[in-house]
């Protein structure tokens, strides 16, 4: 499997980098050799950062959270749409909004008034306003609609950004970076993979590469998905504790009735021990004034 992909990747030309001139030295773990005035992406450490990208988003997607497909430059507009229409995740094809994680709340308001604007299509209203505004709402509709057409069924930050070119998409990569959401993406010779959590070095001016590649990454978040489909036909049974003036007893009772050894927590064995404690003082105190009394009352009394 992992050399078949290899092989497609060699033949989409996922290898070439930029030219010699234009490389960053922090990629150099990546670079294979120079061929002439251009680098050699090392394939190896392509697929093996492949793999990590498709497991890191396996567990992102399986704890029930969403992936963000980013991808601005029109060599990767068609793949970045595709691979999310596959997975049935968001994607941005179009321009990335500054704030677009970090002020979430007012992107939400932008996609209240695409449905309002929507709304007023439909039943007829934007026909009976002047030329002028009826334009200038056509107008923005359709710019709501380029730039957050792919997010709109986005209710809430996603667990993990995938982005192609991590050099044009910096603005998505510090925003996750700082709002701790997970960061993936490919990136050329000429870019700074400490931007970002899980780097892939590719060719991310190839059509195909980049194609094969966020086809890779749908495929593992459809498998993210089904085992969160597992998760939820499957929910954990709750134990029902049975009521006692003692909680720790009660715990206890639950405890040994589910088979599971849990022990008694540490506080409340040390209040049981206090109690006990408190009890047996009190019954020795008792004896011991019974007996004083006792003793005063056999004793003689004198003139």
């Amino acid at each position: 499997m992992a050399k078949e992909l290899a092989r497609e990747l060699i033949n989409a030309g996922v290898h070439f980098g930029h030219g010699v001139s234009r490389w960053n030295p922090k990629v150099a773990p990546f670079i294979f050799a120079k061929r002439g005035n251009i680098h050699i992406i090392d394939v190896k450490k392509t697929l093996r950062n492949l793999l990590v990208a498709k497991k890191l988003l396996v567990e992102i997607v399986s704890s029930g959270k969403d992936v963000v497909f980013v991808g601005t430059k029109r060599q990767a507009q068609k793949a970045v749409e595709a691979a999310a229409e596959k997975c049935g995740m968001h994607y941005v094809s179009h321009r990335w909004l500054g704030g677009m994680l970090t002020n979430f709340r007012t992107i939400r308001t932008q996609l209240q008034r695409l449905q309002q604007l929507e709304a007023m299509v439909e039943d007829g209203t934007l026909e009976s306003e002047s030329k002028k505004q009826a334009s200038r709402l056509k107008r923005e509709m359709r710019r709501i609609t380029a730039n957050l057409s792919g997010v709109r069924n986005m209710p809430r930050l996603p667990g993990a950004v995938v982005a192609v070119d991590a050099r044009k998409e910096y603005l998505a990569l510090r925003e996750a970076r700082k709002l701790g959401i997970a960061t993936i993406a490919l990136l050329d010779t000429d870019s700074d993979p400490d931007t970002v959590d899980v780097a892939i070095p590719a060719n991310d001016d190839s059509i195909r590469a980049v194609h094969l590649i966020l086809n890779e990454m749908a495929d593992a978040v459809a498998i993210g998905k089904t085992m969160v489909s597992v998760r939820q036909e499957a929910p954990q049974q709750r134990v029902r504790k049975p009521r006692s003036r003692r909680p720790a007893k009660g715990r206890a009772y639950a405890s040994a009735k589910a088979g599971d050894g849990s022990e008694e927590p540490k506080e409340v064995a040390v209040a049981d021990k206090a109690q006990d404690g408190d009890s047996a003082s009190s019954a020795a105190v008792a004896p011991a004034e019974n007996g004083g009394q006792a003793a005063a009352d056999s004793k003689p009394a004198t003139g």
